[in-house]
């Protein structure tokens, strides 16, 4: 049995001043079944990351334009987004701003293959129904203490230095880059990337139970609404794309015409 894709990207300004998150989803103009989800959270001031989050759209998805199937999946993903490091970089010096952007990039290929990358405190989810299968980790301070066991993941929830990164685009050190992927994806699997103004109100377990409620478009509806409650009126910027996987519907049988005797 084939899979079908529901798929649907949103956003969000929340309750800040500009709109410095990105998000795309796109086809590849030459291959079936291969795609592109980029979300990207920009930092750095009045447009200065907006134009970071923008940069890493718009090389992502330049590069992936030009991208073979015989090409290293990984290449793509991490060349773009030490590409998208230099950009931002070069741009601070004609902007005189100082712009950053975490991003999380996916390919998804043929086969049920998805392969992704990250940098910074935007996340990936995976979910077959509504268990958790993987996520991303943050390259956070406040991660790196839950990962140390210093704090519970509650207690990170609310701690004072949550918003502190150890690595982004666009800073002074190289990017740290790490990479996830899954084989054989199957029908009731669900992958979400989302930017922190969606995660940071809503818990893994909770947004797992309301992928199951409806369509992809239903689904980032009610997550959004979910985040915006519960920011009550101090809520980031929100940037979402989700990935449903369903059994494509079953080909009708061919009709058997013979000729009247």
């Amino acid at each position: 049995m084939g899979l079908r894709l529901d798929a649907c990207i949103a956003q969000h300004q929340g309750d800040r001043k500009e709109q410095q998150d990105r998000v795309a989803l796109v086809a590849h103009p030459r291959q079936t079944g291969v795609a592109l989800a980029v979300v990207a959270d920009g930092m750095g001031g009045h447009t200065g990351g907006a134009l970071a989050a923008e940069q890493v759209i718009h090389t992502l998805s330049t590069n992936f334009q030009h991208w073979g199937s015989s090409d290293d999946p990984r290449h793509l993903l991490h060349s773009g987004l030490q590409e998208a490091h230099t950009m931002i970089r070069a741009s601070r010096f004609i902007n005189e701003k100082d712009p950053h952007s975490t991003a999380v990039a996916m390919l998804l290929l043929p086969g049920g293959r998805a392969i992704w990358a990250h940098c910074g405190d935007s996340r990936l989810y995976q979910f077959r129904g509504v268990h958790l299968q993987a996520r991303t980790v943050d390259h956070s301070y406040v991660e790196h203490l839950v990962r140390i066991g210093k704090i519970s993941a509650e207690e990170a929830r609310s701690h004072p230095n949550k918003n502190i990164l150890l690595t982004s685009l666009g800073g002074r050190e190289e990017p740290t880059v790490e990479f996830g992927g899954v084989e054989g994806l199957k029908a009731g699997d669900s992958l979400l990337l989302c930017s922190d103004g969606l995660w940071a109100y809503v818990p893994d377990e909770e947004m797992g139970a309301l992928i199951g409620t409806g369509s992809a478009r239903e689904v980032v509806t009610q997550l959004i609404a979910l985040a915006r409650a519960r920011g009550a009126g101090e809520g980031d910027n929100i940037s979402v794309a989700l990935l449903k996987f369903m059994e494509a519907p079953k080909a009708p049988a061919a009709g058997l015409h013979g000729k009247r005797p």
